[in-house]
Order: structure tokens, then C-alpha cells, then sequence
């Protein structure tokens, strides 16, 4: 089955590097035969590697393949077909419609010699409409594959710091301009080296931050995926701690395992690693956080999804019991679907969520008093700060990326949020 599946992807991208070919080659009409071979031998070759990239799993298996490898190369495959796609939708709608229709045209209405005349004058002097439309077919491929490569290269490792002040009625004195950094959706296995995260861990502590919050997804699917980055998150610090809590992606939920025994110990693994790291991982538990004489409640729970079918390990009943003499209680919860669908209903004296989960697509447009992502059609909180009443939630645009390795329009994102109670 799987043979029969990789074949098939095999014969599609052929026939999409075919259909695209027929730009090229019209744009290419008038160059020399020396410059369309070199063209031509170029596209092929890339053509060939498209296609023996998407057997090769059927020899050696893509878990095996060079992490570099599987991360940037395939991405830029990806990225290629997708351009040409883009290309193809272009020349299929347009050109070749326009094409079908002067065919029809031509039988229902023929021209008359002198109009053929005409035509053939007219456009021996200009560019003509087949060719201007194979022109904008390259161009409509080539700007999608510019952007992503871009934001391979640079967009991807651009973290940016986004500061907010909260006021909560309730919050301590003494807690007033208590300072958090929030960081989300690490996903270590999505990267090659330890560099870029050493310069976002670098960031970090510049902050100089009360308490650290991180909201889940540290690896993609195993534990085995943080050994190179031990030593670098290890040295995240706080005054008040760095509190953790998983999401999705921690759980192996998308992998296929030996055994359920396997699965078990990934994330019991996974769950000693927060500890490694000299991170509390709250599991379903709240704690206090205490200053002075205040204290207020922290409480973290396992991942609870709302919407699109992502499950539902947290247990916030649980987490929630003997919070109440708290003034103030702030939640950890990765997915933010979970606090329109139980926070606000259930817990109304939950202050404020903090949440990850959906990365801002890694595509938008964010300028000042605007901003947009296709994860605004999936979840209503997708990024920033959103407030309903005297409830708040948070929601971190993530540290890493997940399949696409960049980001183009939705940096990744470094929190910092003040708390004050005017």
C-alpha cells in the first residue's frame, strides 16, 4: 500500500514538472538552443531528484535519513512542487482556458482573411498573450517560492519579543510589575543545531524575569529529541522558577510504536527531562507562587484540546481543587481552545490562561493595529492578548516550527508580561 502511495506521488509531481515545463519552454521560444538545453538539462535534474527523494523511503526508511537532510532538503522540494503548483493552477485557469476558448471561437466565428492578416501584423510587432501569460505563470511560482525559502533562512530564527501589561484587581501589592516570561512550542526535534536556540535562550534571560512559563510541545513526537539541547535550555533561570507543561506533540501520540510499553516510557522519559532541565512540570497541580507575604496560585494541566478532534489528558478539576483561598490564579494549558470551551464557562476565578499551540500557522501579516493568519479560522484566540470580562488568555506564537522549518509574517514569539492591580 505504501508503495502503491509513494508510486502515485511519484507520477504527480511528473506530470506537474511536464505541465510547468510548457511555461519554460514558451518563455524560452526565441532563446538560443544552447541556452534551452542548459535550461532544460537544469529542470530535469532538479525534476529527478524531486522524484528519487520521494522513492527513496521505499529503500531506506525517511527515520533514518540525515537530520539536516529531512529537515531543509525535503522542505525545499516540498516548496518547489507547491511554487510549480502554484504555477500550473495559474497557466491551467488562464492560459489554457484562454486558448480552449479562441479554439471554440475560431470554429463558431471564423476570421476573415483580412483579419488574420491583421492579427499576424499586429503581433509579429509585440509580445504575444500565450507568452505574457507564461511569463506571469513564472512569476506566480517563483513568489511563493522566494517567501518560503526566506522564511527558511531568516524568518524562522527571528524571535521576537512581544511585552504586554495585565492588570488584575485582585493581584498583591507586592506582586505589581512581577515580571513573566511565557515561551511555547519548542519543538526541538525541528532543529539541526543548537544555535539558534542558544541565541533565543540568550534573549530569554536578558529579560530578566520573575518566573518563566513554558506551554508544552518541547519535542515533535520523542523524548530522545532534547539530547542535544539539554545543555543549553538547562540554563534557563528565574527568581520564582521555570514552570512547564506539556502539549500535544509530548505525548507520541503521532508516531507508531513498538508497543504501548514504548509509548509509556517515551513520556515518562520526556517528563524526567523538564525535571533535568530544572523545570517544575506541573501534571494536573497547582502551586503557589509566594512574594513577601502573598502568595497567588499557578496551576499547570495536561493538554486538553477543543477543538479539531487534539485530546484531552488535562484534568483541570483536579488541578483547580484548594486554589480558593488564592486572590489571584493564573493556568498553564497548551491548547487555547480550552479556554472558551472550559476556563471562562467553569472557572470563572481563573485571572489568566497561558497558552501555545498554534504556532500562528507560521504565515500571517502582522503590522501595527493588524494582524491575520489562516489559524483565525480554526481557533478564535490564535495569538497575542484577548480579554472577556475580568478573564484574560494569553497565547505565545511559539519558539520553533513544525513541519515548514520557517515562518514568513509570525515571528517566533519571546513573552514578557507585567503584572499589575491598576
Amino acid at each position: 500500500m505504501h508503495t502503491i502511495r509513494f508510486i502515485i506521488i511519484a507520477i504527480i509531481i511528473l506530470l506537474i514538472d511536464w505541465y510547468f515545463y510548457q511555461a519554460i519552454s514558451t518563455v524560452l521560444k526565441t532563446a538560443s538552443a544552447t541556452k534551452k538545453n542548459i535550461v532544460f538539462y537544469i529542470y530535469i535534474s532538479i525534476s529527478a531528484i524531486s522524484v528519487l527523494t520521494v522513492l527513496t523511503p521505499l529503500v531506506y526508511p525517511f527515520v533514518h535519513w540525515p537530520k539536516f537532510f529531512k529537515i531543509y532538503f525535503v522542505a525545499a522540494i516540498a516548496i518547489l512542487l507547491f511554487s510549480k503548483i502554484i504555477g500550473c493552477v495559474f497557466l491551467l485557469l488562464i492560459d489554457d482556458l484562454v486558448r480552449l476558448v479562441r479554439w471554440v471561437g475560431s470554429y463558431i466565428i471564423p476570421s476573415t482573411p483580412a483579419e488574420l492578416a491583421a492579427e499576424i501584423n499586429t503581433n509579429s510587432h509585440k509580445i504575444s498573450r500565450s507568452v505574457f501569460l507564461n511569463y506571469i505563470a513564472l512569476g506566480m511560482a517563483a513568489l511563493p517560492f522566494a517567501g518560503f525559502i526566506y522564511g527558511m533562512v531568516k524568518g524562522a530564527f527571528n524571535y521576537t519579543i512581544h511585552r504586554t501589561r495585565v492588570v488584575l484587581p485582585n493581584l498583591p501589592s507586592v506582586f505589581n510589575g512581577f515580571k513573566i516570561v511565557q515561551i511555547s512550542d519548542i519543538h526541538s526535534g525541528s532543529f539541526a543545531s543548537t544555535k539558534h536556540i542558544e541565541d533565543a535562550v540568550k534573549i530569554i534571560l536578558q529579560q530578566k524575569a520573575d518566573v518563566i512559563f513554558f506551554t508544552g510541545d518541547l519535542v515533535n513526537n520523542e523524548a530522545t529529541e532534547m539530547q542535544p539541547f539539554m545543555n543549553v535550555l538547562n540554563k534557563l533561570t528565574a527568581p520564582h522558577g521555570v514552570f512547564s507543561t506539556l502539549g500535544n506533540h509530548d505525548y507520541g501520540d503521532y508516531v507508531q510504536w513498538e508497543s504501548p510499553n514504548a509509548k509509556q516510557k517515551n513520556l515518562a522519559d520526556l517528563k524526567a527531562i523538564h525535571g533535568q532541565l530544572g523545570w517544575r512540570l506541573l501534571m494536573n497541580e497547582h502551586v503557589a507562587l509566594t512574594k513577601g507575604d502573598a502568595s497567588i496560585a499557578l496551576i499547570g494541566i495536561e493538554n486538553w484540546g477543543g477543538n479539531l478532534n487534539f485530546p484531552k489528558y488535562g484534568d483541570l478539576k483536579k488541578a483547580h481543587a484548594g486554589t480558593e483561598k488564592y486572590p489571584v490564579k493564573l493556568l498553564l494549558s497548551h491548547d487555547p481552545s480550552h479556554w472558551d470551551k472550559q476556563v471562562r464557562p467553569e472557572y470563572s476565578d481563573i485571572d489568566i490562561t497561558f497558552s501555545g499551540h498554534t504556532h500562528g500557522f507560521q504565515l500571517g501579516i502582522e503590522i501595527p493595529g493588524f494582524k491575520w493568519s489562516p489559524s483565525k479560522y480554526f481557533y478564535k484566540e490564535w495569538a497575542g492578548l484577548y480579554t472577556n470580562g475580568n478573564q484574560h488568555i494569553y497565547v505565545n506564537r511559539g519558539l520553533g516550527f513544525l513541519g515548514y522549518p520557517g515562518r514568513i509574517g509570525i515571528s517566533p514569539e519571546i513573552t514578557v508580561m507585567e503584572l499589575y492591580n491598576a
